[in-house]
């Protein structure tokens, strides 16, 4: 099978290197900065790709979301059975996004010049950097919920001060204002410090959750007893045929959940040692550790109810209910740690890559990411994921723009291209380059993109006024993943607009 041509030596990791740009002379310098271009060292293991999907995976967003499905009236068991089958389907379509990155590597802005041009990458990228800045200002915010509850239990007289009727301001209140800026600092610092840095902190924080967790399911089992395990829950049950369609949305929502960072997952397979460690990494990091993380919280929501008497489904508000104030206070910053680290991960280093592509010598790798965190707070994020509604309205929403840049990308690389990729015209504005296209636009990218978007939004923005369209807007991701794919590739290979430069003659 044909393989990506890479550049000899352009250029070493961030952290590593000195120069990169005097060792390809011919790189645009408005393409180009040491973040962007091809990787000299790849150095990331199995185990790096793995702690990377557990920080991701085990987060209190991550539990949120999960719980949330008890809400469409599944059984635990359905909920289960949602969980693996769509995690699955995630784990297949990150290796398919994951290897153009790691064989070239450059990171998910740049490889979508290939598709875009090397101008009309920046409007993929756009798109995917203004989507972080809402996933990085939601999983502060929920990350600061738990810090909510360590200080309001080490200092009660702050509990007055978390009542937003009292003291709010724009839906969120003074302690919860305190919380979040807190965090926000926090994960600055930590992000400022570079990729080696997050490399440490994310092999650090997936595991450490997994020990709160199994401890708090342990506390509650030991409370309620193996009996207090009930697979049937919700408000509503279904069952037979009748719980099939729910389920299949359930399964559509668990990937729209995870569609952020599976789009930029190159940003991180660029680091691999070889795309055999990333396929390995994912699959530990995926359905192995994601089947463990749903037993665990189908586990333990189920014995909520035993326990307190009411379906619990956010591990913090689990955790506050605990009668030991050590077990709480360590229980909510484990918690509070591991979505610093998906943050991170998922929400921090991609629009970092993302906008310092719009314009490479003038936004630094940092300075994107503090585009981000900036926008995040003024988003108001905790307006977007306070009830399972919204939850499913805002995943639904983000899926819709998401699922067709993912397909434009993968028609691009394998059905167009054939794996074959230029990496040195990636990085030039010649307009001879490869990827010059039409003023350094790709129409056909621009217009399948476009048109995916379109027909995947507007069931969702019309799920409740008419009929069958919350159906439809379950699947958001997959109605414009599917259509841009389609529709890029009949585009670029027939047509006014197929590519004036046969594949063939990549090099």
């Amino acid at each position: 099978m044909p393989e990506t041509v890479a550049p000899p030596s352009t250029s070493a990791p961030a952290d590593a290197r000195h120069s990169t740009v005097t060792n390809a002379p011919d790189y645009d310098p408005r393409l180009v900065n040491e973040d962007l271009a091809p990787l000299r060292e790849q150095t990331w293991g199995t185990y790096n790709i793995f702690a990377f999907w557990m920080s991701d995976v085990h987060s209190v967003g991550g539990y949120v979301t999960a719980g949330s499905l008890f809400a469409l009236g599944l059984h635990s068991w359905q909920v289960l059975i949602a969980l693996v089958v769509g995690i699955t389907i995630v784990y297949g379509l990150c290796n398919l996004v994951a290897k153009p990155s790691q064989v070239t590597g450059v990171p998910y802005p740049v490889m979508c010049r290939s598709a875009f041009g090397v101008l009309g990458a920046n409007v993929p990228a756009i798109i995917r950097g203004l989507i972080a800045v809402a996933w990085y200002g939601i999983q502060t915010f929920l990350a600061s919920a738990a810090l909510d509850v360590v200080l309001i239990k080490l200092f009660p007289g702050l509990a007055p001060y978390a009542v937003v009727d009292d003291y709010g301001f724009l839906g969120l209140s003074a302690l919860g204002w305190a919380s979040y800026l807190i965090l926000w600092v926090l994960q600055a610092a930590v992000f400022w410090r570079g990729m080696e840095s997050i490399r440490k902190f994310i092999d650090f924080c997936g595991p450490a959750v997994y020990v709160v967790m199994f401890v708090l399911c342990g506390y509650l089992i030991w409370k309620a007893g193996w009996s207090g395990i009930d697979l049937n829950l919700g408000k509503q049950t279904l069952s037979g045929w009748s719980a099939l369609p729910v389920m299949l949305g359930a399964i559509a929502l668990v990937v729209s959940y995870f569609s952020g960072p599976m789009l930029n997952f190159g940003d991180f397979s660029r680091y691999g040692k070889s795309f055999a460690a990333v396929k390995k990494g994912n699959l530990l990091g995926l359905p192995v550790n994601f089947l463990v993380f749903s037993l665990l919280v189908v586990v333990t929501a189920s014995l909520t109810i035993p326990v307190y008497g009411e379906l619990i489904t956010d591990p913090v508000a689990t955790v506050a209910r605990i009668d030991n104030t050590f077990a709480i206070v360590l229980g909510a910053l484990t918690f509070t740690i591991a979505t610093i680290g998906i943050n991170i991960v998922a929400n921090f280093i991609s629009p970092a890559f993302d906008f310092s592509n719009v314009n490479p010598q003038r936004i630094s790798w940092r300075m994107g990411g503090m585009i981000a965190a900036v926008g995040s707070v003024l988003i108001t994020p905790w307006n977007l994921y306070n009830n399972p509604d919204v939850i499913h309205y805002t995943l639904e929403t983000l899926g819709a723009f998401i699922g067709p840049l993912f397909g434009v990308l993968i028609a691009d690389y394998y059905l167009v291209r054939k794996q074959r990729v230029n990496v040195d015209e990636l990085f030039t504005m010649s307009e001879h380059g490869s990827y010059w296209y039409r003023r350094g636009y790709n129409p056909a990218a621009i217009l399948a993109t476009v048109v995916g978007a379109v027909f995947a939004v507007i069931p969702v923005l019309a799920s409740g006024r008419m009929t069958g369209m919350y159906t439809a807007a379950q699947y958001s991701w997959f109605i414009g993943c599917g259509l841009a794919l389609a529709g890029y590739y009949l585009l670029a290979t027939r047509g006014p607009l197929r590519l004036s430069v046969p594949v063939s003659e990549d090099r």
